[in-house]
């Protein structure tokens, strides 16, 4: 797709991964529609390229906001090419240390929010009859980890709904990425990343987690602008594929998880196939 200037929308485009990527496609010739929830920390990026660069204040959980945000765009630049859902967060914490109101805010985000910015877009994807959409997930959208049960339900629910919408999405040549990143240098595990009220008894099982969250900031291997590079390699290969891990340990993590996954239905099969009614002759 670098041959051709098109029309980016990003959420989350203050930091991490959103920045990244704003900042690979204006690099490649791309108009950018930058969101964030405060548009002043757009501002420099506005600054770079005037005449490609809209700032959209947009929280993707606020009623009404994507469809603003879409409609801005599309006044702006006349379509858009690829939606990039980007904006979220994490939560660290067993399932029992995370309140109901964490779970609901996080789901409204990761997932929801998301869900309301497709809404929005869909019909003038439609109606191009072309472009892409990119959901980042994560490997924790593929498998879990004890203390990520929150945020990886957020991931898992992005990626089911994704993989039905590439179906529904296909006829009108708009294609639907899941971007699986592993640890990359973001701000998931600095300021983006919540850390629930601690119960003792879990400890032994999710102190190790929410330590690992702690360590890992500013110290993983990942490179945003890599990352960017190759979602826009995979969409404009022949066949994009539908989920995109990146990230040498997201590839070793969700190749071995699948693996275990194979080894159980082998084990398990005659069972599982044992429960239907039997055929009486």
């Amino acid at each position: 797709m670098a041959a051709t200037s098109h029309t980016w929308f990003i959420t989350g485009t203050s930091s991490g991964f959103g920045r990244a990527f704003a900042e690979h496609a204006l690099a490649q010739g791309h108009r950018v529609v930058a969101t964030a929830r405060s548009i002043e920390a757009l501002s420099d990026l506005v600054a770079r390229a005037p005449d490609r660069v809209l700032a959209v204040e947009l929280d993707v959980t606020a009623a009404g906001a994507p469809e603003r945000a879409i409609r801005a765009a599309v006044e702006r630049f006349g379509r858009i090419d690829v939606l990039v859902n980007n904006a979220g967060y994490g939560v660290v914490g067993a399932l029992e240390e995370t309140p109901d109101a964490e779970l609901r805010a996080l789901m409204d985000t990761n997932f929801f929010g998301a869900m309301a910015v497709m809404r929005a877009a869909l019909p003038v994807l439609r109606e191009q009859r072309g472009g892409a959409i990119v959901n980042i997930s994560s490997l924790g959208g593929q498998l879990s980890f004890a203390g990520f049960s929150a945020y990886s339900a957020s991931k898992f629910a992005l990626e089911g709904a994704s993989e039905a919408l590439a179906q529904e999405l296909a006829p009108f040549g708009v294609k639907v990425l899941i971007v699986e990143p592993g640890q990359f240098r973001t701000q998931l595990a600095g300021a983006g990343m919540r850390h629930m009220p601690v119960i003792e008894a879990y400890t032994p099982v999710v102190g190790g987690t929410r330590e690992f969250t702690h360590t890992m900031h500013e110290t993983q291997a990942g490179d945003p602008r890599k990352a960017a590079a190759a979602i826009e390699r995979a969409l404009a290969a022949p066949r994009t594929p539908l989920r995109l891990p990146l990230g040498g340990d997201s590839v070793d993590a969700v190749r071995s998880h699948a693996q275990a996954m194979l080894a159980d239905m082998a084990e398990w099969e005659s069972v599982s196939r044992g429960t239907d009614f039997d055929v009486v002759r």
